[in-house]
């Protein structure tokens, strides 16, 4: 029974600080802020940007002495990992962490100005190298790895200088082959002159091959 009424007040006031949290990012989306420059915006609207830092750096004060003890626990085996990362997920780490992350990408895309003022991004920047070695422990890591990798699409523009180099020793491929290797049931398709293998991913995409 006490581990039951803990676990009903623990959610409780995780649903609270949810709801706080939201309402500070309502506050926060841009009305007649849009466009103003810093020096403008109102006294109450910097006042909540300053509670949101405040609340940003509680909440990752918290995350941040959480992920390493639970890192070390999940390190143990896999099903040490699936344990911690189910009572993780319950925590605030779980529940708070991805909506404010989303949030925050939102209100910095409508109002850069505003976020940057605020001041509330390299507080959660801090928390990558955390969650990065969380999630290094996951198993099936290293094939979700490589199937992001195997999919140039994706980080293809972010590769620059070396990279593009490297990539001039890839096999030259004519239209022809191209066009035979799709009538034999095969998906290659081309984007900026280069050819992409995109057969596996046809398979998992739920938008059908005509859009593909």
């Amino acid at each position: 029974m006490d581990h039951e009424h803990y676990s009903k007040e623990r959610s409780a006031s995780l649903d609270l600080l949810l709801r706080f949290q939201r309402l500070l990012v309502s506050k926060l989306y841009p009305g007649d802020s849009v466009g103003q420059v810093p020096n403008t915006y109102s006294p109450d609207l910097l006042g909540v940007g300053s509670l949101l830092k405040k609340y940003t750096a509680l909440l990752c004060t918290h995350i941040g002495d959480i992920l390493p003890v639970a890192t070390s626990i999940a390190s143990t085996s896999h099903r040490h990992f699936a344990e911690v990362s189910r009572v993780v997920d319950g925590d605030l780490t779980g529940i708070l962490l991805p909506e404010l992350v989303v949030s925050v990408v939102l209100l910095l895309s409508k109002n850069a100005g505003l976020m940057q003022e605020a001041g509330a991004i390299p507080l959660l920047a801090g928390l990558l190298e955390h969650l990065d070695r969380f999630d290094h422990l996951a198993p099936g890591k290293e094939r979700d790895d490589n199937e992001d990798l195997a999919w140039p699409g994706i980080m293809g523009s972010f590769f620059t200088g070396q990279s593009c180099r490297n990539n001039e020793e890839v096999t030259l491929i004519r239209k022809a082959d191209l066009e035979n290797h799709n009538k034999d049931g095969g998906f290659w398709t081309v984007i900026d002159g280069k050819v992409y293998d995109i057969k596996d991913f046809q398979t998992q995409s739920l938008t059908g091959s005509s859009i593909l």
